[in-house]
């Protein structure tokens, strides 16, 4: 008996000192891992553990736990749940989600299986543009079903289509949705679907700028989670338990003469322990809240830590990390600023295209991509810019964000997916 519990305990090791990640931006939501002993270069005949090339198109992020890799496409008119091997990189098996009813937003730049799953190792939660949730087990099975369109009776009204992605917490998922034709959040149970809660969001926001783009986050301020929705010329933070909101931030897009009715959000929130970071859109607003938010928070409030006028990312959303937060523009320039003081640290060109991808830290290394080239940027982490790695990947433009799980850089392309290790492992 002792000798088959030692050699258990050597099988799960790998795993226990190695990060799973469960969701669009890994354990914690925020683009960081813990990882060490990640390449920052690589080809088609370097540090290429293996490639798959995918039975369909989609431009989520994989979610991985253990050794399954769970990731969403657009296959034949049907959006799909596949699930492959994270060892060997091969197809376990896959199910129909829902049928598309729209094939592509923006020509090239995504379709209705864009937003990511999320996983808790022992169920994967998917949502599409199509309005489908759907939970599966681990075999394939489906647990849950329902449509957020037919269950709320609102019909979608988006111009670049749904692509937001719930956030799993605990037993529950939570999830904005932010169009013309409604402004609510609303909290599932994992493990049933059933609504636990579901609360209107006003918004006096016009044209365009109704519109939002943006996933939850959780944030805990002041010792209480809140549910952080971004989007329609406000930020606001809700109760965990019930979605009561708890504070908004104004001020993201003043009414008056110089009022956007095109400032649609894209990039998400991101918390760190102290400090809330809030992007905006189209190079503009970002601001940083600190600690206690409550009420109505408006330009240079108390509960402000600082705002910069221009610099928000517009899709990619922001990466904190060791006091610093990185801020990957659209159009290829990286801006990193003081989390602390707001001041701009440095601001350098990557490469000169769209970006839409979110940074990702691990090993000391920034992964950010170009979309169209295929290019792996990998930046070190820290004040001064310096790149370590530039890896152009054969095939087509890349959309997902890079993930890290088990010793493996994780690359998802449009129709290909790709794992990197040292040596290839």
């Amino acid at each position: 008996m002792k000798r088959i519990a030692l050699i258990t305990t050597f099988l799960i090791t790998p795993f226990l000192h190695a990060d799973n990640w469960p969701q669009w931006r890994g354990p914690h939501n925020d683009g960081v891992s813990k990882e060490k002993g990640l390449p920052a270069t690589w080809s088609m005949t370097k540090n290429l553990a293996w490639k798959l090339d995918l039975p369909g198109k989609g431009a989520s992020t994989p979610v991985i736990w253990g050794d399954r890799i769970f990731l969403t496409g657009s296959e034949n008119a049907d959006l799909m749940l596949w699930c492959i091997s994270s060892t060997k990189g091969t197809l376990l098996w896959k199910k129909k989600i829902a049928t598309e009813t729209a094939a592509s937003y923006r020509k090239d730049e995504s379709n209705q299986a864009s937003p990511s799953p999320s996983t808790d190792g022992k169920n994967v939660f998917v949502f599409t543009g199509s309005g489908d949730f759907k939970s599966f087990d681990y075999d394939g099975n489906e647990v849950w079903h329902f449509n957020v369109q037919e269950r709320y009776q609102k019909k979608f009204s988006m111009y670049h289509g749904i692509h937001v992605t719930p956030w799993l917490h605990e037993d529950r998922l939570y999830m904005n949705l932010i169009h013309t034709n409604g402004h609510w959040v609303f909290a599932v149970e994992k493990a049933t679907g059933k609504q636990v809660w579901k609360i209107d969001r006003p918004s006096d926001a016009i044209g365009e700028s109704r519109e939002s783009y943006a996933s939850p986050c959780l944030w805990k301020n002041n010792g209480e989670w809140n549910v952080v929705v971004l989007g329609a010329d406000y930020t606001t933070g809700h109760r965990i338990s019930d979605g009561k909101e708890v504070w908004r931030l104004t001020d993201l897009n003043p009414k008056g003469p110089k009022y956007s009715n095109a400032l649609r959000i894209i990039a998400s929130p991101v918390a760190s322990a102290d400090q809330l970071y809030v992007p905006t859109a189209r190079n503009g607003l970002f601001v940083t809240l600190k600690q206690g938010a409550s009420g109505t928070i408006k330009a240079g409030g108390q509960h402000e830590a600082w705002r910069i006028v221009k610099g928000a990312p517009d899709v990619p959303s922001p990466l904190y990390h060791d006091g610093l937060v990185y801020l990957q523009g659209a159009d290829g320039f990286m801006s990193v600023v003081d989390a602390k003081s707001g001041n701009l640290v440095y601001r350098e060109e990557v490469t000169r295209e769209r970006y839409r991808a979110s940074p990702t830290y691990a090993d000391g290394k920034i992964y950010v991509i170009g979309r169209d080239s295929s290019t792996v940027t990998v930046l070190q982490a820290g004040p001064k810019f310096k790149v370590l790695g530039t890896n152009v990947m054969a095939g087509d433009p890349i959309p997902g964000s890079p993930v890290v799980s088990n010793g493996r850089l994780y690359i998802r392309a449009f129709t290909t997916l790709y794992a990197i290790s040292e040596g290839g492992k």
